[in-house]
């Protein structure tokens, strides 16, 4: 088969830099509604690694029928299997297209409610125990979210997911050591007013070895810390749902008001889906200088230059502030200036205003040095 120079060099990212594949070890080849050439290009990638390459194809409509029927028993067994096969695994490469993303909209809440808690053994031993990175893959859809031609988004998605990430490092390493020595956050900004504390939480920082795109340093509020209020002003895609100037107010570390306009119910639904739901499971600064626009895909708009995101939910292992649910939903705010602008403080110091990185030690984060200019 005779394949895009574009996927061999984006199979050669995923296969070396993100997983760093070994001789003799297991990778599990995920892919959701993407063309075959590029599962091809990935088993040929981590052979020539000599990696032992295994391949599962899914297709969103098929998955919509069996989650609208699920059953408890159905999927208990479901994901047993599932488990022991990921327990096999070394490495795992997530792509993720989509025709429609709002194939899952019908699906009932309580369905899908089923099948997460059913399956977040198989998540929670990925996300901890093997080598992983998810990306999406590009659709006529997509660019649709994106407002682009098909060409001009191909294009825009090949340029951002094989980015020389090694240049954020020496930027993202100085950003994950203030991070780490950091009490007290504040983040400010139009509809925003919300302190946390990161105190003896850590700090992680992301650069193409977890998700392409990448381009962001994580954390995690102090569970019980946080106060204040958040408006997030980018739309947002989880469930199926659509949901647009997303507002939450806290005390003492938990969601007690949430708005969402014509979407405030689903969200609040979401939020009831077990007790971990309404607290944060991680905070963290993005700047892919990229990606400057949301289009309802969190992999990208996560990433967006001069953004933050909060997490609903599931704190990750390696910055733990021991909350536990099914749901993991990155909500976003933009701070750049056109989007209302903003500012994060650490311990009382000024560290980003409106989506520029103040310290010295951190300007290698903007955009222009990440672009080489």
């Amino acid at each position: 088969m005779l394949l895009d120079p574009r996927f061999t060099q984006l199979a050669d990212v995923l296969t070396g830099f993100s997983c760093a594949l070994q001789p003799g070890e297991r990778v599990l080849i995920d892919a959701f509604d993407v063309p075959d050439a590029m599962v091809v290009a990935l088993i040929r990638a981590a052979r020539a690694r000599g990696a032992l390459p295994y391949a599962n194809l899914h297709r969103a409509r098929v998955t919509r029928e069996l989650v609208l029927g699920a059953e408890e028993a159905q999927y208990a067994a479901h994901a047993e299997v599932e488990l022991a096969r990921m327990e096999q695994m070394d490495a795992y490469i997530a792509l993720r297209g989509a025709d429609n993303i709002f194939e899952a909209a019908d699906v009932p809440p309580e369905r899908v409610r089923l099948v997460s808690r059913l399956m977040k053994r198989v998540q929670d031993h990925r996300v901890g125990r093997t080598k992983w990175v998810v990306v999406r893959w590009p659709t006529p859809a997509m660019a649709q979210q994106a407002g682009m031609s098909t060409e001009a988004f191909e294009d825009f998605y090949f340029r951002v997911c094989t980015l020389d990430y090694a240049r954020m490092e020496p930027g993202m390493n100085a950003l994950t050591a203030l991070m780490k020595k950091t009490d007290r956050v504040h983040l400010r900004g139009p509809g925003t007013d919300l302190k946390f504390s990161l105190e003896g939480i850590g700090a992680v920082p992301c650069g193409g070895r977890r998700n392409i795109p990448d381009g962001e340093v994580f954390s995690c509020p102090v569970r019980d810390s946080v106060e204040g209020v958040v408006q997030f002003n980018t739309p947002s895609v989880y469930q199926g749902a659509a949901f647009d100037q997303v507002r939450l107010r806290f005390e003492r570390g938990r969601v007690v008001e949430a708005t969402a306009g014509g979407g405030t119910k689903r969200l609040n639904e979401i939020l009831d889906s077990d007790a971990g739901a309404r607290h944060l499971g991680e905070f963290a600064l993005g700047f892919n200088p990229h990606i400057r626009e949301p289009m309802r895909d969190i992999l990208f708009d996560e990433k967006i230059a001069g953004s933050l995101h909060l997490a609903l939910g599931q704190a990750y292992e390696e910055a733990d502030n021991g909350n536990r649910s099914q749901v993991h939903w990155d909500l976003v705010c933009i701070q750049r200036p056109e989007h209302g602008g903003g500012e994060v403080w650490f311990d009382g110091k000024l560290v980003r205003q409106d989506g520029r990185f103040a310290p010295k030690t951190l300007h290698k984060l903007n955009p222009e040095h990440l672009l080489g200019r």
